[in-house]
């Protein structure tokens, strides 16, 4: 189904957006853009670079569609990692430019999406193109930083890893748009990670490692929430606390909608089905095993 098959409301975005469309094309894209962070491949092109510490590997793949930004500039992009966490990447566009960073990213892609035998048949491939390709080209990318910076980036001619950059763009684009709900409703970076674990989104350990943020912080973002009642004494999360966190997400759905607009409901639930081969194949390999019940790394 081609996006000129589709029926009028969806191909145009005539009828309102269904936020349940919205959720289910915005898991399906976060699903089909996470392998990048677990994948040996990406770890092997970033040594290739000359960096073997995961964590300023991570970020400077991320960030290098911003060019060569200070580490300031990704951490205010990335929102919840400590300043000690986005300081670890200072010195990695010496190791190399940020064009060699994206140019290592997409080798990495390709290189993991053909070793899980990922399944796109050309057909497939060109019906999601010209469903994800309108969603980019139309999104208004005000205050999207990361989603306007990938946005930027040429698509490589690798048909399957030109998928997933189109596929990355949108991903960020909600990650964006989440930044600016959870600042809206007075959750900083601390806040927000800590509330996310609490409700059991992302593993308190790994958001502790990755993040950076020391036992003070932890304590006192902690302390913040429970006084807002959305954790208890013991830093469990109330029923405030867990219908709070689910308000942030049907905020970021409502705000997300005019992002899929172009496509409709119809387009946007077949897009996801479409790229679900891609998540389907890294599952089968293994590669999420050790984040189960994580959302991603933003």
């Amino acid at each position: 189904m081609h996006l000129d098959t589709l029926p009028d409301d969806a191909r145009t975005g005539g009828g309102p957006m269904d936020l349940n469309a919205v959720r289910d094309v915005s898991r399906a894209v976060s699903a089909a853009h996470l392998f990048i962070y677990l994948a040996p491949e990406t770890a092997e092109e970033a040594a290739e670079l000359g960096v073997t510490d995961r964590g300023p590997a991570y970020l400077a793949f991320r960030s290098a569609a911003m060019g060569a930004v200070p580490w300031q500039v990704t951490l205010a992009a990335f929102y919840n990692f400590s300043p000690r966490a986005v300081r670890a990447m200072a010195g990695v566009w010496d190791a190399a430019p940020p064009e060699r960073w994206q140019a290592a990213r997409f080798v990495a892609a390709g290189r993991a999406m053909r070793r899980v035998n990922v399944q796109l048949t050309d057909d497939h491939l060109a019906e999601a193109r010209s469903l994800i390709d309108p969603v980019v080209a139309g999104a208004d990318y005000a205050g999207k930083v990361l989603a306007a910076a990938n946005a930027s980036v040429a698509l490589p001619p690798d048909p399957l890893v030109a998928l997933w950059q189109q596929i990355t763009v949108a991903r960020e684009w909600r990650g964006d748009a989440h930044l600016v709900v959870l600042a809206d409703n007075g959750l900083g970076p601390c806040d927000c990670l800590v509330l996310h674990t609490a409700t059991g989104r992302l593993p308190t350990a790994l958001a502790r490692a990755t993040r950076q943020w020391d036992d003070e912080e932890w304590s006192a973002a902690t302390a913040r929430l429970v006084a807002r009642g959305w954790l208890d004494s013991h830093g469990v999360v109330t029923d405030a606390g867990s219908a709070a966190r689910e308000r942030i997400e049907v905020e970021t759905d409502e705000y997300c909608a005019a992002l899929w607009a172009p496509i409709g409901n119809a387009g946007a639930r077949r897009f996801a089905s479409l790229i679900a081969p891609i998540t389907n194949a890294f599952t089968a390999a293994g590669t999420f095993q050790a984040v189960r019940g994580r959302s991603g790394l933003a």
